[in-house]
């Protein structure tokens, strides 16, 4: 059975307050847990808080004068420009009370384990941000409604979750999830009822034409990763994709990108 709990901050690598945790598979207003990063024991500066807050506002309020009810929510905490990608993790942001909540899946501190959370705007960018900017896309009204459904019902919001988190987990298997693989995964379970595991949320997003970013990343490289990082690994993707050193994974932009092609939501906002 499922229960609410207190959880101590010091168990993750979190700068605010303590969190609240909803059995193994946690979904609760989070700590600072940084999806894809290492731990770093040390106090945000002035300079991030102020920033990181004045970014939450800014964005609170181009929310709010949206009228929409839930977006799909980025942020830059990576530099990914080699790569060409910008925004590098997002969220389902949903208004509930007059207030902005973004339910995410994060790792554990840069460990292979992830569980799924809820947490203020605030929080969401009071991270050590590589850019303090924000990206989002307003889903089509319908879809608004199938997802503030999904997001109402715990069991089915953490469905689609994997714990075994690896950054740049192979789209189309289901060994581990990064945290913008399982938002585009709960994108179709929300969208399709008849999507009710991670095999057919994957086999409904080839269907209606979603493409993965393909990133060239060599042999030394990825070997250098796989020692360095325990959230990192490559043994799910195809070995022709890993020899041609092509790594496939779920990335915002790609996410973005469907979305608007898909005609499920409209353009790409920004907040800076």
């Amino acid at each position: 059975m499922m229960r609410w709990k207190v959880a101590s901050r010091s168990s993750w690598c979190a700068r605010a307050a303590s969190i609240l945790v909803l059995g193994l598979m946690a979904l609760a207003p989070a700590d600072h847990a940084r999806a894809g990063q290492t731990c770093q024991q040390h106090p945000l500066t002035t300079a991030q808080l102020e920033k990181g807050l004045a970014l939450a506002q800014r964005t609170k309020q181009q929310l709010d004068s949206s009228g929409a009810s839930v977006v799909l929510l980025a942020r830059t905490g990576h530099n990914l420009s080699e790569y060409g990608l910008h925004y590098s993790h997002v969220g389902w942001a949903y208004k509930k009370d007059g207030k902005w909540l973004v339910v995410q899946k994060l790792n554990q501190c840069g460990t292979a384990v992830s569980s799924l959370y809820i947490q203020g705007l605030g929080e969401f960018f009071l991270d050590d941000m590589y850019l303090y900017d924000a990206g989002y896309v307003i889903p089509a009204p319908e879809v608004q409604k199938q997802l503030i459904a999904l997001i109402e019902e715990k069991a089915r919001v953490t469905r689609m979750h994997t714990s075994a988190y690896n950054m740049l987990s192979y789209p189309w298997a289901t060994r581990y999830q990064q945290s913008n693989q399982w938002a585009l995964e709960t994108l179709a379970s929300a969208i399709d009822a008849q999507v009710s595991s991670r095999e057919s949320a994957q086999a409904w997003l080839r269907l209606k034409g979603y493409r993965p970013t393909t990133l060239r990343i060599g042999a030394l490289k990825r070997l250098g990763a796989r020692v360095t990082r325990a959230n990192i690994a490559f043994d799910d993707q195809p070995s022709d994709n890993r020899m041609a050193n092509h790594i496939e994974t779920v990335t915002v932009d790609s996410i973005f990108g469907w979305m608007q092609h898909a005609e499920l939501s409209g353009s790409v906002q920004t907040v800076h």
